[in-house]
Protein backbone atom coordinates (compact mmCIF):
# COMPACT_ATOMS: atom_id res chain seq x y z
CA UNK A 1 0.00 0.00 0.00
CA UNK A 2 1.37 3.64 -0.82
CA UNK A 3 0.41 5.27 2.45
CA UNK A 4 2.33 7.96 4.15
CA UNK A 5 4.93 7.50 6.76
CA UNK A 6 4.45 10.88 8.28
CA UNK A 7 1.92 13.66 8.74
CA UNK A 8 1.93 17.54 9.46
CA UNK A 9 -0.70 18.03 10.97
CA UNK A 10 -1.46 21.01 11.92
CA UNK A 11 -1.84 24.27 12.66
CA UNK A 12 -3.40 26.26 9.72
CA UNK A 13 -1.90 29.73 9.36
CA UNK A 14 1.14 28.11 11.14
CA UNK A 15 3.73 27.45 7.92
CA UNK A 16 2.62 24.67 6.66
CA UNK A 17 2.91 25.27 3.39
CA UNK A 18 6.37 26.14 3.63
CA UNK A 19 7.15 23.39 6.08
CA UNK A 20 6.22 21.01 2.92
CA UNK A 21 8.16 22.93 0.28
CA UNK A 22 11.05 22.50 2.80
CA UNK A 23 10.75 19.06 3.20
CA UNK A 24 10.06 18.06 -0.25
CA UNK A 25 13.81 19.15 -1.11
CA UNK A 26 14.76 16.45 0.84
CA UNK A 27 16.06 13.52 -1.03
CA UNK A 28 14.99 11.06 1.73
CA UNK A 29 11.46 12.47 1.86
CA UNK A 30 8.58 12.19 -0.76
CA UNK A 31 5.88 14.93 -0.11
CA UNK A 32 2.35 14.68 -1.72
CA UNK A 33 2.04 16.52 -4.61
CA UNK A 34 -1.27 17.66 -3.59
CA UNK A 35 0.01 19.45 -0.25
CA UNK A 36 -3.33 19.53 1.01
CA UNK A 37 -5.57 16.30 0.26
CA UNK A 38 -7.89 16.15 3.74
CA UNK A 39 -8.31 12.62 3.75
CA UNK A 40 -8.63 11.51 7.24
CA UNK A 41 -11.54 14.57 7.73
CA UNK A 42 -14.03 12.62 6.59
CA UNK A 43 -15.66 8.60 6.13
CA UNK A 44 -16.71 8.50 2.75
CA UNK A 45 -17.75 12.34 0.56
CA UNK A 46 -17.36 15.36 2.62
CA UNK A 47 -20.41 17.24 3.45
CA UNK A 48 -22.17 19.27 0.08
CA UNK A 49 -22.68 22.41 2.27
CA UNK A 50 -21.69 24.83 4.89
CA UNK A 51 -20.17 28.43 4.90
CA UNK A 52 -18.88 31.00 1.70
CA UNK A 53 -17.01 28.76 -0.50
CA UNK A 54 -16.98 25.96 1.95
CA UNK A 55 -18.94 23.23 -0.94
CA UNK A 56 -16.63 24.22 -3.69
CA UNK A 57 -13.43 23.31 -1.37
CA UNK A 58 -15.48 19.69 -0.48
CA UNK A 59 -14.94 19.17 -4.00
CA UNK A 60 -11.30 18.95 -3.68
CA UNK A 61 -11.04 16.81 -1.16
CA UNK A 62 -9.01 13.53 -2.11
CA UNK A 63 -11.41 10.89 -0.10
CA UNK A 64 -11.34 7.90 -1.69
CA UNK A 65 -8.55 5.86 -0.59
CA UNK A 66 -7.41 4.72 -3.94
CA UNK A 67 -7.17 8.37 -5.17
CA UNK A 68 -5.04 9.33 -1.98
CA UNK A 69 -2.95 6.16 -2.18
CA UNK A 70 -2.20 7.15 -5.76
CA UNK A 71 -0.67 10.56 -4.66
CA UNK A 72 2.01 7.93 -3.20
CA UNK A 73 2.69 5.96 -5.87
CA UNK A 74 5.53 8.17 -7.37
CA UNK A 75 7.87 8.08 -4.28
CA UNK A 76 11.35 6.58 -5.24
CA UNK A 77 12.35 3.38 -3.03
CA UNK A 78 13.59 3.80 0.35
CA UNK A 79 11.98 7.38 0.68
CA UNK A 80 9.53 8.27 3.13
CA UNK A 81 6.04 9.48 2.04
CA UNK A 82 4.25 12.41 3.76
CA UNK A 83 1.69 15.10 3.62
CA UNK A 84 0.58 18.15 4.93
CA UNK A 85 -2.86 18.56 6.36
CA UNK A 86 -3.05 21.37 8.85
CA UNK A 87 -6.42 20.56 10.34
CA UNK A 88 -6.33 17.11 11.42
CA UNK A 89 -5.01 18.59 14.67
CA UNK A 90 -7.76 20.18 15.51
CA UNK A 91 -10.31 17.07 14.59
CA UNK A 92 -10.51 14.16 16.98
CA UNK A 93 -12.01 11.81 14.45
CA UNK A 94 -9.45 12.50 12.09
CA UNK A 95 -6.99 10.98 15.13
CA UNK A 96 -8.91 7.87 14.80
CA UNK A 97 -8.92 7.64 11.38
CA UNK A 98 -5.16 8.12 11.15
CA UNK A 99 -4.23 5.78 13.88
CA UNK A 100 -7.05 2.53 12.25
CA UNK A 101 -5.24 2.91 9.07
CA UNK A 102 -1.58 3.97 9.81
CA UNK A 103 -0.97 3.91 13.75
CA UNK A 104 2.93 3.67 13.05
CA UNK A 105 2.55 7.12 11.56
CA UNK A 106 4.71 10.48 12.50
CA UNK A 107 3.03 13.61 13.23
CA UNK A 108 4.46 16.57 12.86
CA UNK A 109 2.41 19.65 14.78
CA UNK A 110 3.45 23.50 14.25
CA UNK A 111 2.27 25.61 16.99
CA UNK A 112 1.70 29.42 16.00
CA UNK A 113 0.66 32.27 19.18
CA UNK A 114 -3.14 31.14 18.92
CA UNK A 115 -4.32 35.09 18.22
CA UNK A 116 -2.03 35.69 15.66
CA UNK A 117 -3.17 32.45 14.02
CA UNK A 118 -6.96 33.42 14.27
CA UNK A 119 -6.07 36.80 12.59
CA UNK A 120 -3.99 35.43 10.28
CA UNK A 121 -6.90 33.05 9.43
CA UNK A 122 -9.65 35.39 9.30
CA UNK A 123 -7.27 38.04 7.20
CA UNK A 124 -6.82 35.07 4.96
CA UNK A 125 -10.89 34.71 4.30
CA UNK A 126 -11.40 38.20 4.06
CA UNK A 127 -8.61 39.04 1.47
CA UNK A 128 -10.55 35.95 -0.08
CA UNK A 129 -13.72 37.95 -0.44
CA UNK A 130 -15.37 34.77 2.40
CA UNK A 131 -15.22 36.53 5.35
CA UNK A 132 -18.37 38.85 5.09
CA UNK A 133 -17.32 40.50 8.32
CA UNK A 134 -14.88 42.89 8.53
CA UNK A 135 -13.73 43.65 12.06
CA UNK A 136 -11.43 40.53 13.49
CA UNK A 137 -12.95 40.61 16.89
CA UNK A 138 -16.52 40.42 15.57
CA UNK A 139 -15.61 37.58 13.33
CA UNK A 140 -14.42 35.89 16.44
CA UNK A 141 -17.66 36.04 18.43
CA UNK A 142 -19.93 34.51 15.32
CA UNK A 143 -17.67 31.19 15.72
CA UNK A 144 -20.86 29.52 18.05
CA UNK A 145 -23.23 30.43 15.47
CA UNK A 146 -21.46 29.15 12.38
CA UNK A 147 -20.50 25.94 13.95
CA UNK A 148 -24.18 25.75 15.02
CA UNK A 149 -24.52 26.45 11.16
CA UNK A 150 -21.99 23.91 9.79
CA UNK A 151 -19.56 26.11 8.52
CA UNK A 152 -16.02 24.36 7.71
CA UNK A 153 -13.14 24.10 10.32
CA UNK A 154 -11.08 26.85 8.40
CA UNK A 155 -14.00 29.53 9.79
CA UNK A 156 -13.08 28.29 13.57
CA UNK A 157 -10.77 31.36 14.29
CA UNK A 158 -10.71 30.38 18.08
CA UNK A 159 -11.07 26.50 18.26
CA UNK A 160 -8.67 25.76 15.50
CA UNK A 161 -6.17 27.47 18.16
CA UNK A 162 -6.85 25.28 21.47
CA UNK A 163 -3.80 23.48 21.34
CA UNK A 164 -4.06 21.99 24.51
CA UNK A 165 -7.31 20.34 24.35
CA UNK A 166 -6.27 18.64 20.72
CA UNK A 167 -3.23 17.66 22.10
CA UNK A 168 -4.74 16.23 25.05
CA UNK A 169 -7.21 14.30 22.45
CA UNK A 170 -4.14 13.25 20.27
CA UNK A 171 -2.06 12.04 22.82
CA UNK A 172 -4.59 9.02 23.97
CA UNK A 173 -4.88 7.81 20.55
CA UNK A 174 -0.67 8.43 19.31
CA UNK A 175 2.62 7.61 21.81
CA UNK A 176 4.12 10.67 22.97
CA UNK A 177 6.85 9.44 20.55
CA UNK A 178 5.16 9.82 17.48
CA UNK A 179 4.08 13.53 18.13
CA UNK A 180 6.59 16.43 17.29
CA UNK A 181 5.72 19.74 18.28
CA UNK A 182 7.17 22.58 16.61
CA UNK A 183 7.25 26.44 17.30
CA UNK A 184 6.24 28.49 14.74
CA UNK A 185 8.59 31.18 14.90
CA UNK A 186 11.43 28.34 15.73
CA UNK A 187 10.58 27.88 12.11
CA UNK A 188 10.75 31.45 11.12
CA UNK A 189 13.73 32.16 13.39
CA UNK A 190 16.11 29.62 13.01
CA UNK A 191 14.59 27.46 9.93
CA UNK A 192 18.09 25.13 9.73
CA UNK A 193 18.12 24.12 13.25
CA UNK A 194 14.30 23.65 12.86
CA UNK A 195 14.52 21.11 9.76
CA UNK A 196 17.25 19.32 11.19
CA UNK A 197 15.43 18.77 14.33
CA UNK A 198 12.37 17.41 12.00
CA UNK A 199 14.67 15.57 10.11
CA UNK A 200 16.14 13.27 13.05
CA UNK A 201 12.57 13.03 14.09
CA UNK A 202 11.75 11.28 10.98
CA UNK A 203 14.86 9.21 10.46
CA UNK A 204 16.51 11.06 7.52
CA UNK A 205 19.93 13.23 7.26
CA UNK A 206 20.13 16.34 8.75
CA UNK A 207 21.83 19.19 7.14
CA UNK A 208 20.26 18.10 3.55
CA UNK A 209 18.00 21.10 4.07
CA UNK A 210 18.05 24.64 5.70
CA UNK A 211 15.96 27.22 4.37
CA UNK A 212 12.20 27.85 3.42
CA UNK A 213 10.74 29.35 1.16
CA UNK A 214 9.58 33.03 2.05
CA UNK A 215 5.80 33.81 2.16
CA UNK A 216 3.56 36.03 -0.14
CA UNK A 217 2.40 38.68 2.23
CA UNK A 218 -1.38 38.47 1.97
CA UNK A 219 -3.10 41.18 0.92
CA UNK A 220 -5.59 42.87 3.07
CA UNK A 221 -8.08 44.68 0.97
CA UNK A 222 -9.88 47.77 2.17
CA UNK A 223 -13.86 47.68 3.00
CA UNK A 224 -14.74 50.22 0.27
CA UNK A 225 -18.02 49.73 -1.77
CA UNK A 226 -15.99 48.39 -4.55
CA UNK A 227 -14.71 45.63 -2.23
CA UNK A 228 -18.10 44.93 -0.78
CA UNK A 229 -19.40 44.64 -4.27
CA UNK A 230 -16.96 42.45 -5.26
CA UNK A 231 -17.14 40.16 -2.17
CA UNK A 232 -20.23 39.78 -1.97
CA UNK A 233 -20.04 38.60 -6.17
CA UNK A 234 -17.59 36.25 -5.42
CA UNK A 235 -19.67 34.60 -2.18
CA UNK A 236 -22.46 33.60 -4.82
CA UNK A 237 -19.65 32.75 -7.42
CA UNK A 238 -18.50 30.01 -4.75
CA UNK A 239 -21.61 28.86 -4.19
CA UNK A 240 -22.63 28.49 -7.61
CA UNK A 241 -19.52 27.33 -8.53
CA UNK A 242 -19.65 23.99 -6.68
CA UNK A 243 -22.20 23.02 -9.93
CA UNK A 244 -20.02 24.16 -12.36
CA UNK A 245 -18.39 21.83 -14.05
CA UNK A 246 -14.66 20.87 -14.08
CA UNK A 247 -12.51 24.07 -12.82
CA UNK A 248 -14.84 26.30 -13.98
CA UNK A 249 -16.19 27.47 -10.88
CA UNK A 250 -12.73 27.88 -9.02
CA UNK A 251 -11.57 29.77 -11.93
CA UNK A 252 -14.52 32.14 -11.80
CA UNK A 253 -13.51 32.63 -8.09
CA UNK A 254 -9.98 33.26 -8.75
CA UNK A 255 -10.29 35.48 -11.04
CA UNK A 256 -12.87 37.54 -8.93
CA UNK A 257 -10.52 36.95 -5.64
CA UNK A 258 -7.78 38.77 -7.82
CA UNK A 259 -9.53 41.84 -8.82
CA UNK A 260 -10.22 41.85 -5.10
CA UNK A 261 -6.34 41.66 -3.97
CA UNK A 262 -5.28 44.10 -6.60
CA UNK A 263 -3.32 46.88 -5.68
CA UNK A 264 -4.62 45.91 -1.89
CA UNK A 265 -2.25 46.76 0.76
CA UNK A 266 -0.19 43.92 2.84
CA UNK A 267 -2.07 42.50 6.08
CA UNK A 268 -1.99 44.75 8.92
CA UNK A 269 -0.77 43.73 12.34
CA UNK A 270 -2.43 42.95 15.17
CA UNK A 271 -3.38 45.76 17.32
CA UNK A 272 -2.85 45.03 21.64
CA UNK A 273 -6.70 46.34 21.66
CA UNK A 274 -7.93 43.25 19.17
CA UNK A 275 -5.50 41.30 21.03
CA UNK A 276 -6.40 41.58 24.89
CA UNK A 277 -9.99 41.23 23.74
CA UNK A 278 -9.76 38.04 21.60
CA UNK A 279 -6.80 36.59 24.33
CA UNK A 280 -9.16 35.42 27.26
CA UNK A 281 -10.73 32.82 24.91
CA UNK A 282 -7.12 31.29 25.02
CA UNK A 283 -5.97 31.75 28.56
CA UNK A 284 -7.06 28.42 29.75
CA UNK A 285 -6.34 26.22 26.75
CA UNK A 286 -2.60 27.60 26.84
CA UNK A 287 -2.06 26.48 30.65
CA UNK A 288 -3.87 23.45 29.85
CA UNK A 289 -0.82 22.96 26.78
CA UNK A 290 1.88 24.19 29.38
CA UNK A 291 0.93 20.96 31.44
CA UNK A 292 0.57 18.66 28.75
CA UNK A 293 4.01 19.38 27.06
CA UNK A 294 5.86 20.39 30.02
CA UNK A 295 7.16 23.42 27.90
CA UNK A 296 6.88 27.44 28.85
CA UNK A 297 3.97 29.21 26.64
CA UNK A 298 3.50 32.44 28.50
CA UNK A 299 5.07 34.32 25.63
CA UNK A 300 1.94 33.81 23.74
CA UNK A 301 0.09 35.86 26.86
CA UNK A 302 2.08 39.26 26.57
CA UNK A 303 1.59 42.21 24.89
CA UNK A 304 3.59 42.22 21.89
CA UNK A 305 3.36 41.92 17.93
CA UNK A 306 5.73 38.54 17.66
CA UNK A 307 4.37 35.76 20.14
CA UNK A 308 4.87 31.93 20.32
CA UNK A 309 8.59 31.42 19.72
CA UNK A 310 12.10 31.30 21.38
CA UNK A 311 12.91 34.87 21.90
CA UNK A 312 17.00 35.67 20.90
CA UNK A 313 17.41 33.09 18.09
CA UNK A 314 17.71 35.88 15.41
CA UNK A 315 20.54 39.04 15.97
CA UNK A 316 18.17 42.06 17.32
CA UNK A 317 17.59 43.88 14.01
CA UNK A 318 16.62 40.94 12.39
CA UNK A 319 13.56 39.44 14.21
CA UNK A 320 10.46 41.69 13.43
CA UNK A 321 9.75 41.59 9.43
CA UNK A 322 7.60 44.23 8.00
CA UNK A 323 4.51 45.10 9.76
CA UNK A 324 5.51 42.70 12.36
CA UNK A 325 4.57 39.87 10.89
CA UNK A 326 6.83 36.61 10.39
CA UNK A 327 8.17 36.22 6.76
CA UNK A 328 6.97 32.75 6.36
CA UNK A 329 3.85 31.27 4.60
CA UNK A 330 1.30 29.88 5.96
Amino acid sequence: MALPDFLIIGAPKAGSTALHAALAQHPGLYMSPVKEPKFFLSDGPPPARGGPGDAQTYREHVWRRADYEALFDAAPAGTLRGESTPLYLHDPAAHRRIHELIPQAKLIAVLRDPVERAHSNWTHLWSAGLEPIGDFVQACEEEPRRIEAGWASFWHYVSLGRYGEQLDHLYEVFPRGQVLIIRYLNLVDDPGATLDRICAFLGVEPGVISTVPRENVTAHPEATLRYRTLARTLRVAAAAGSFLPGNAGTALKDSLEHRLQRSAPSRQPLNWDEREQVLPKFKGDIRRLEEITGDDFSFWLRPRERSGGMVGSRPAGQRQARNGQPRVPA
